[in-house]
């Protein structure tokens, strides 16, 4: 059977830097930072005071007040996103076949918010002050579901947990249904709200978050010798994929063609990355290969980029191994520089930058690069957008548990 081919035509997203596409574009552009200090709860106690917050975010101005209040945080971002990119792809959904359109909605923690708030209650006045509402909202598939029942898509609809690679495996696993013809549409991405009193809390005592707390806004610098950590944030990148002939017949602005993905495990360590990128660069080899490309076929990479010590280094370890001498060639940017580290919606938001790049001519850069490592040495478009014509990209997205996956895409025209 041969494979059908899949184009984004629909983007969304919920930041750091903002609540729409267009200006997280444009903030990306400008290097601009969306780091700050923590508003949704005291932090004085902790040893990090600030974080990648989605500001001045009401949801109910862009959901119902009832049923907003029947969600969690991490599927206010999912559902307003999801609503972005379907505005965005112009689809009326009442013209389609339901059982043609799917969901797959990835998140590596889920309703962390809620689960804390019930559990409070519980301990203050026992098992009869838990809300009837606790179980639908903390459940990670709450928004995959949400969706599914906000536009009336009744085909593929599944939820992926693979920590901070939820939101690109889920991608990938719409592109395949697409792909395999059990589906012509599919709403895909991530969403994620961990900064609560234990998702600070918890990151904080494995000591994997920069402590800059006197810098915030240059905390997140990937690939910089002097980096500490990563920053903890929140939002959701959710995109309309769709299957190319059925796109061009309704006559669809397409932004680019999701080509292929690769999916590995380090099988090392559940924080730790394999030193040598081993599994990292074994998931860039098969997005190539599923993608029918060639390593100079490539011109830049959306790097998982996080700005941990050992992370940075085993990533540029693993295009290294992948490219060869070609890796000196490629331009390769981190958005968590900008935008922190958005757990398991970070391949979505990630993805929509690199979407943007190939469709525009133009790669965002890696902020707050100062100090070079001699051990992350390639091209990490410091600090200015650069303007370049680049065909095809991949965007990496690397998990706690050690899971790896690459998307490759390419320009469409």
């Amino acid at each position: 059977m041969s494979r059908r081919r899949v184009v984004l035509t629909g983007l969304g997203t919920v930041n750091p830097l903002s609540h729409n596409v267009s200006d997280y574009w444009q903030g990306l552009l400008a290097g601009r930072s969306g780091i700050g200090p923590i508003r949704q709860f005291d932090t004085s106690a902790y040893k990090v005071h600030f974080g990648g917050e989605v500001k001045d975010f009401v949801p109910e101005k862009y959901i119902e007040p009832k049923l907003a209040r029947r969600l969690d945080r991490f599927v206010h971002f999912a559902l307003v996103a999801a609503k972005e990119a379907v505005r965005d792809s112009g689809l009326d959904f009442s013209k389609e076949d339901p059982f043609r359109c799917g969901v797959i909605i990835g998140s590596g923690i889920g309703g962390l918010s809620e689960f804390e708030e019930q559990h409070d209650r519980y301990r203050e006045g026992g098992p009869g002050r838990i809300s009837p509402f606790v179980i639908p909202k903390m459940i990670a598939n709450s928004a995959s579901g949400t969706i599914s029942i906000e536009f009336g898509l009744a085909g593929p609809n599944t939820t992926v947990a693979t920590a901070c690679a939820s939101a690109a495996h889920s991608i990938a696993d719409a592109l395949r249904a697409i792909q395999y013809d059990q589906a012509d549409i599919m709403l895909t991405g991530g969403s994620e709200a961990g900064i609560t009193p234990m998702g600070l809390g918890g990151f904080c005592a494995a000591r994997a978050l920069s402590q800059r707390n006197d810098d915030p806004q240059r905390a997140s610098r990937p690939f910089d010798k002097d980096r500490d950590g990563f920053v903890l944030s929140e939002g959701a990148g959710i995109v309309v994929l769709e299957e190319l002939e059925h796109a061009r017949k309704r006559g669809a602005t397409i932004y680019a063609e999701l080509l292929g993905s690769g999916n590995t495990a380090d099988a090392h360590h559940i924080t730790a990355p394999h030193p040598d990128g081993l599994g990292a660069a074994r998931a860039m080899e098969l997005a190539l290969r599923d993608a029918h490309l060639n390593i100079d076929d490539i011109g830049y990479i959306n790097a998982h980029g996080t700005s941990t010590e050992l992370g940075d280094i085993a990533e540029t370890k693993a295009i290294k191994r992948v490219f060869g001498e070609h890796a000196k060639k490629l331009a390769v940017s981190s958005t968590k520089s900008m935008i922190g580290h958005l757990l398991g919606a970070s391949g979505g938001v990630e993805l929509i930058a690199t979407v943007l790049s190939l469709k525009h001519g133009v790669l965002h850069p890696t902020i707050n690069y100062q100090t070079p490592d001699p051990e992350c040495d390639l091209d990490y478009v410091p600090n200015q957008a650069r303007e370049v014509r680049v065909r095809y990209a991949l965007s990496n997205s690397f998990g706690f548990g050690g899971h790896n996956c690459s998307l490759a895409a390419g320009s469409f025209s």
